[in-house]
């Protein structure tokens, strides 16, 4: 069987909650609900009160109807039968009613715990996690987690009527009651025979619609590039085995489901064989009237029915378990970043000091290995060095989306671990490489970060940016729809969007990953007016691509493999001919306006 759950391991922050902890939990959801559960609960009374009584009332008719029928006994014993049915309709209903309600209002607060918990999760967890399968837990989980729920509601009705039919064939025959009664533990047993193998499938199940949920969500996220290098049958061939093990799981699954019902059906019949042999017997030797032979009868019927239901219930509720167990998982991960205070942020000047600072994304690579620098209140420093080197990782330290081992990171002298992380994060303008837009209009995303901005701020920062020229490109202006996103509109217009909704906040530190990496000369011109508008009078860490932005910026510092190795002016680095003088010669050279491609590359000393 290892087969079906090769790459189905549980996820790292997955946790191992017993039974009693996951109810206690549940019942947590459930007790904002208790007024309509009490209510579900009375209703569930009357509903079992009214089953019980039908089998009852047909039985009081045919002894009546033996001895001297009548049409008033009929009609009278018509009349009980289609009252009791009315009132089974109407208990049924109101059961289903405000079970759906509770049902529903449990689901979605689960549901906004776990987004809320999505939310609050570090960037590490999502380098590390599939987002696809994060989903799933918020969405596919927590719906069936309202298994649970429905379960233990009706497993309130199902002890209820037990305990109603119990009495009441104790009432007609206590040795027949014994009979059947002997046959109940191997019921119950039966079932919980099948709890163990019910909880591991339901589990694997859980994670298997995760992998296709991942798997679907990274070929949408990717279909662009597999439609590129025509790899559509290669997804698609991807896809297919993750399908199979999805099918044969499920197919498990539904077999042990399946398979209870019967098993525990065999059993329950066997004691019914017993029940109308003895009975049989009784009625033959004028122990017990005909009548009471089939209410004896009918209740055993009505008895095997719930019985077999809460002998079958914990194996049945493993699927709800399983599922709460991967949300309350989600919930319950633990922080990597941690804060020690949540002291409210005033204005920032801005000064930014990494002492002693040691950082690493795994335990397997150290990225920043006892680093020191100061970044003055005001001042724009630029990032240079290969890849690996650390500079983007300096950016994401200062954003506070990953924890530092060792040393401290100070913002204007207070430590970053004391900021209320919302507050803090407010004054922080990170521009990415690579946009991304939210679904809406231009003006929706220059608004995203300070939704309550008029539209007169909005137009105002627009024109800022670049001198407002690219308005004029947009269909609609401000108003232009940008798309899922932002694909409706170009990389550059995007880039020019993501400046201007830094620009609307007005942070004191900005972030800049290089904003014209990906853009023609034209845009990059734009955006550059845009940059020298955003980074005025602010702090800006800025991880460097383009030698405009290098050569305009307060300081350079160049990183290789975590460690300062020079740092200065572009004029004094390059008199010095170190190694900011090689890579200015081999990357950076060529986007000089005065670049002449025969000419010989700078003298290096």
């Amino acid at each position: 069987m290892g087969f079906l759950m090769d790459g189905l391991d549980a996820e790292a922050y997955d946790r191992s909650y017993s039974d009693g902890e996951l109810l206690r939990r549940i019942l947590a959801y459930f007790k904002p609900q208790w007024p309509v559960m009490v209510f579900v609960a009375v209703v569930i009374v009357g509903n079992s009160l009214v089953d019980a009584l039908l089998p009852f009332l047909i039985s009081r008719g045919i002894d009546a109807l033996g001895e001297s029928p009548t049409f008033r006994d009929t009609t009278w014993l018509l009349a009980a039968i289609l009252l009791s049915g009315v009132l089974s309709w109407v208990f049924n209903f109101c059961n289903r009613w405000f079970t759906a309600r509770a049902v529903g209002d449990v689901v979605l607060k689960l549901r906004e715990d776990a987004f809320d918990a999505v939310l609050a999760r570090d960037m590490s967890f999502y380098d590390e996690f599939s987002s696809g399968r994060v989903v799933s837990r918020v969405t596919s989980d927590t719906q069936d987690f309202s298994n649970v729920v429905t379960l233990t509601l009706n497993l309130m009705s199902q002890v209820l009527l037990v305990l109603i039919l119990v009495s009441l064939m104790f009432y007609i025959d206590a040795r027949l009651a014994l009979i059947t009664l002997t046959i109940a533990p191997v019921v119950v047993f039966t079932a919980l025979m099948f709890r163990r193998i019910a909880r591991q499938t339901t589990q694997q199940a859980r994670r298997v619609l995760a992998e296709v949920n991942a798997n679907v969500q990274e070929t949408i996220t990717g279909i662009t590039v597999a439609k590129n290098f025509r790899q559509e049958q290669t997804i698609y061939n991807e896809f297919t085995p993750v399908n199979d093990q999805s099918y044969r799981i499920n197919l498990r699954q539904g077999y042990v489901f399946s398979g209870i019902f019967p098993i525990l059906g065999t059993v329950a019949g066997i004691g019914t064989v017993l029940v109308v042999y003895f009975g049989g017997q009784s009625v033959l030797g004028g122990v017990v009237s005909a009548g009471s032979w089939y209410l004896f009868v009918q209740s055993v019927s009505f008895f095997w029915f719930p019985l077999t239901s809460i002998a079958s219930f914990w194996s049945q509720f493993q699927l709800g378990l399983s599922a709460s167990e991967r949300v309350f998982a989600l919930i319950d991960a633990e922080p990597r970043v941690v804060q020690i205070d949540h002291r409210p942020v005033t204005k920032l000047a801005g000064r930014i000091e990494f002492s002693d600072l040691t950082f690493s994304y795994t335990d397997q690579e150290t990225v920043l290995s006892h680093f020191d620098l100061t970044i003055n209140a005001g001042e724009t420093v630029a990032l240079v060095g290969h890849t690996g080197a650390g500079k983007s990782s300096l950016g994401k330290l200062v954003a506070r989306f990953y924890e530092f081992q060792g040393g401290r990171l100070l913002i204007d002298g207070q430590d970053i671990r004391c900021f209320d992380l919302q507050a803090y994060r407010r004054q922080l303008g990170i521009v990415p490489q690579i946009p991304f837009l939210f679904s809406g209009t231009v003006a929706d995303n220059i608004r995203y970060g300070n939704p309550d901005a008029p539209d007169e701020a909005i137009e105002r920062v627009a024109r800022e940016i670049g001198g407002g020229d690219w308005l004029e490109a947009l269909p609609n202006g401000l108003h232009t729809d940008v798309g899922e996103e932002g694909k409706g509109i170009s990389m550059g217009q995007r880039q020019l969007v993501a400046l201007g909704r830094v620009l609307l906040e007005a942070p004191a530190i900005v972030i800049l990953d290089e904003a014209t990496a990906s853009v023609d000369p034209l845009t990059e011109a734009q955006i550059q007016e845009g940059l020298d508008v955003v980074l005025r009078h602010r702090t800006a860490i800025v991880i460097a691509h383009r030698l405009s932005t290098i050569k305009a910026a307060d300081r350079i510092i160049v990183l290789e493999k975590g460690r300062i190795i020079e740092e200065g002016t572009h004029d004094g680095l390059m008199a010095r001919g170190g190694h900011y003088a090689e890579l200015y010669n081999t990357y950076f050279r060529h986007q000089s306006p005065t670049y002449n491609p025969d000419a010989a590359p700078m003298a290096v000393s």
